[in-house]
């Protein structure tokens, strides 16, 4: 049997998808990525914003209508089935099986039920949405390379903020016990990972719930130990858990990136306080400067949300303010979405999207010209990159360098008169920087 897979939303999320695939390659089903010859569709939906939530229905239906054709069975699991587990199946019922979030390590069980000729009714499992896989024996099929992969450390969220969705699809913050994290970080970089990138809900309370204590420096250290590891990249860490001991081993440990991704949402007091985040901009302004000051070529991350309700002109120039002023090294910035069954939905005082545009767009070009001033800082130095692929229409490689994550962030594109491997390091010599990108050539003083 043929299953074509579909993976939407966060990297969190293609985690799951990830132990999906390596459980069904297990029980003997191959992969196609040929709609028209697959006998099962598996979507692992999303539903964080709108536009999440739209391109998964979009998608269901799109997919839905090979059941005239080819396919067997369609499966739906993730963030859309937890969601609206109510309506899923009544509103689109060509869907033959549905997986809640804390659901789809019963993914074979839900193929085989969904292609049984006498199945009948449509299969569906939820488990409590605090309960945690057990992921220790599963062997993920890795779909980003195999050079990098993502370690999801923990699952859930406590923190509440008013305009989120995630705790009530997601469950509470519940850590991954070590030892697993360990054992798989193994087993990724005996298959040739050299990157791993730490994901989570929020990274920095890893731990906490297990022995009350944050215990992500701990777990860096551990994860430096892997031999093949090369490199370790931390996301969604929230500034206000972050510790004198994380900064101290972002900083002590060679394979741990001089890197962090550190979501903000906003830098106004009002508007913090309204979005129910646990922070301040003094506070925002400290730890930024803390970073800096003990790690000076650290990449500091963020993500804004602009035109949450309630925010006024003034706000907004604030935030801009901010933002000239803390000159982020890469930046993302979001329009906020209203979604229903949070706090925010209900307040008032919305805002007009054309508004929410505006100031996106404007807070967007501002940091065009942050990071193009970035770009040309590095014109003229050497930086160690991974390679990632050859484009062959420009005949030129592309990478990336420890300030750029994967996906979210820019690329190194590299000149080289010889070939060059996925995943191999190789030192380039930047010539020109871009208002994203830079480009350089291999500089063979420093690549042995």
């Amino acid at each position: 049997m043929k299953i074509l897979f579909i993976s939407l939303g966060c990297d969190k999320n293609l985690v799951d998808s990830e132990v999906m695939l390596g459980l069904l390659t297990k029980n003997g089903y191959t992969l196609t990525d040929d709609e028209t010859q697959a006998d099962v569709i598996v979507i692992n939906t999303c539903c964080f914003i709108h536009d999440a939530k739209e391109e998964s229905i979009n998608t269901i239906l799109e997919m839905a209508q090979y059941k005239e054709q080819n396919l067997k069975a369609l499966v739906v699991a993730g963030c859309l089935a937890e969601r609206y587990k109510d309506e899923i199946l009544k509103e689109i019922p060509e869907i033959d099986a549905v997986l809640g979030t804390t659901s789809y390590d019963s993914i074979v069980e839900a193929v085989n039920m969904a292609l049984a000729e006498n199945a009948g009714e449509h299969f569906e499992h939820y488990e409590s949405i605090d309960y945690l896989p057990d992921n220790s024996e599963v062997e993920r099929v890795v779909t980003t390379g195999n050079h990098m992969a993502y370690l999801k450390i923990a699952e859930g969220c406590d923190k509440r903020c008013s305009y989120c969705i995630i705790p009530k699809i997601r469950g509470h913050f519940r850590s991954v016990p070590m030892e697993e994290l360990l054992n798989e970080a193994k087993r990724l970089a005996f298959e040739g990972v050299k990157e791993l990138v730490l994901v989570a809900q929020e990274t920095t309370l890893y731990g906490k719930d297990l022995t009350g204590e944050k215990q992500l420096p701990l777990l860096l250290h551990e994860l430096c130990k892997i031999e093949g590891i090369e490199w370790i990249r931390l996301l969604y860490c929230y500034p206000e858990e972050i510790t004198d001991e994380l900064i101290k081993a972002i900083k002590t440990e060679e394979k741990v990136c001089n890197y962090i991704d550190m979501p903000i949402q906003h830098s106004e007091n009002r508007i913090l306080q309204r979005m129910g985040r646990r922070t301040s901009r003094e506070d925002l302004v400290a730890v930024i400067k803390k970073l800096r000051q003990e790690i000076p070529d650290i990449t500091i991350r963020t993500t804004l949300i602009t035109g949450f309700p309630g925010e006024s002109e003034e706000d907004h120039e604030g935030l801009m303010n901010f933002v000239e002023e803390c000159k982020f090294d890469r930046l993302g910035v979001f329009t906020y979405s209203p979604e229903e069954d949070t706090l925010a939905a209900t307040f008032e005082d919305q805002i007009d999207e054309e508004v929410k545009e505006a100031r996106r767009d404007e807070l967007m070009s501002l940091q065009q010209e942050i990071s193009y001033e970035h770009t040309q800082q590095l014109v003229g130095k050497t930086i160690k990159v991974m390679v990632e692929g050859y484009l062959f229409e420009d005949d030129i490689y592309v990478g990336r360098s420890y300030m750029d994550a994967p996906k979210v962030d820019g690329c190194v594109f590299i000149n080289s008169p010889e070939e060059l491997m996925t995943g191999d390091f190789v030192y380039v010599k930047i010539t020109q920087g871009r208002e994203y990108d830079v480009i350089g050539e291999v500089d063979y003083e420093f690549t042995k």
